[in-house]
Order: structure tokens, then sequence, then C-alpha cells
């Protein structure tokens, strides 16, 4: 039976085109959001809920990720020759990342009334393969467009329902270093979950807002505020 994760891989190769002209010079996860990048306010949230930020990949600007974690000694910065997706950049990352059971998640969302890290750990179970955070449709900020899960009784996960998957994920690594494939997305292992009716959900009650455009930037600093009080 697999330990509760303790290490967190966080997604930071891509090329932000939804947020230019801002990631013309600079990696989406650096973009700042009430005065602190959002990938500051990731590592925030990992690190209050006793996790390690292990592992970060980057492409894109990828000397500006590098330079963000030159000083600190407990964050490895992977830089992928080609973009490998979120399945082949997990596999890549794998031999760095501690246990069989791993934490990933984006660096492109902020968060408030809630810890999206603790949340997840609360509601994973061993005998899930992958849990996946997700929240109602009408309930997340900065998103529009339908949802990508039903999320069953049981916590089980289908295609197509009212709920969006919010970026964070608890998975067992060796579901992806078992795919052959270098480059491919995490959707095939979900997938492959699916039919076995073993990929689950667990729902984040707090506030999400996704900042993959510049007009989000303002929503989610009033989010922070709007939390803080």
């Amino acid at each position: 039976m697999p330990d509760r994760p303790t290490d967190v891989m966080i997604f930071a190769a891509g090329f932000g085109t939804r947020m230019r002209p801002l990631t013309d010079s600079t990696p989406k996860p650096l973009i700042q959001v009430g005065g602190q990048s959002l990938l500051d306010h990731t590592v925030g949230l990992i690190k209050d809920a006793g996790l390690t930020p292990s592992v970060v990949n980057a492409h894109y600007l990828s000397d500006q990720i590098e330079a963000h974690f030159e000083n600190d000694p407990h964050t490895r910065v992977i830089t992928e020759q080609v973009i490998l997706d979120t399945g082949g950049g997990l596999k890549n990352a794998a031999t760095w990342l501690s246990g069989d059971v791993v934490i990933t998640t984006n660096a492109d969302n902020i968060w408030a009334q809630g810890n999206p890290f603790i949340t997840i750990a609360h509601h994973w179970t061993p005998d899930a393969p992958a849990c996946l955070l997700c929240a109602h449709k009408d309930q997340v900020h900065g998103r529009d467009g339908p949802g990508d899960f039903e999320l069953h009784h049981d916590g089980r996960l289908t295609r197509g329902g009212d709920f969006v998957f919010l970026g964070v994920q608890i998975i067992d690594k060796r579901l992806v270093t078992a795919v052959p494939q270098d480059v491919f997305s995490l959707n095939v292992v979900w997938d492959d979950l699916i039919k076995q009716g073993k990929l689950f959900g667990a729902v984040f009650d707090g506030v999400w807002c996704d900042v993959g455009r510049p007009e989000n930037i303002e929503l989610a600093a009033q989010i922070l505020d709007q939390g803080r009080v």
C-alpha cells in the first residue's frame, strides 16, 4: 500500500500563448498577481500544506524559471528540450520524485479560502490510482465553457459532466512510466483509468481562478484580497 505523497511536481513548461503579450518576455508562472508571481503563490500553498515542491519542469524561457529557484536547495528544475506535455513531463521527472505516489499541479491558478493540497491529501485514499481535484463549473472563476468530468456519488469520475479539473491531482507515477511514448498528455492515463472505473475526484470548496488570460489577472487579485479579509 503506497505511503501518502510528500513530493509535488509543478508544471511550468508551457508557452503561455493565451497570456500574450505578457508572456513574450516572461514565462506565465512568473507573471505577477497581487505582488507575487503565480509560481510563488503555488509554492507557498505547497509549503503551507507541509509538502515539498520537489520538481518544476521548464521549457519556454527556462532560464528565468531556473534563476527563480537557484537558491532553493529543495527544488530541482528540469528543463525539457522539447515540450513533453503533462504525462511526458511527469514521466521524465519521475526518478526525482520520492515514493510511488506524487502530487502534481499547474502554476497558473489562484486559490483562496482553502488550500488545494490539504484538500486533495485529505480526500485521497491508497486504493485510488489517481485523484483529481475538481469544482462545479458554476463555482470557478476566469473560465468559461462546459465541465470536464461527471463526479459520481462513489467518488469516481467519468467524462462529460459539470465538474472542472482544477489542475491538482495525486497520481501513482508508475502509471506514466509504463506509457511507452515520451510525449503524451495525462489524459491518456486518465482515460484508461476511467475504463477501469479507477479515476477518482475530490471537491474543492474554496475559491479558484484560472489566470490563463491577461484580463483574469485583476480578477485573481481581487479574489486574493477577498480571501485575506
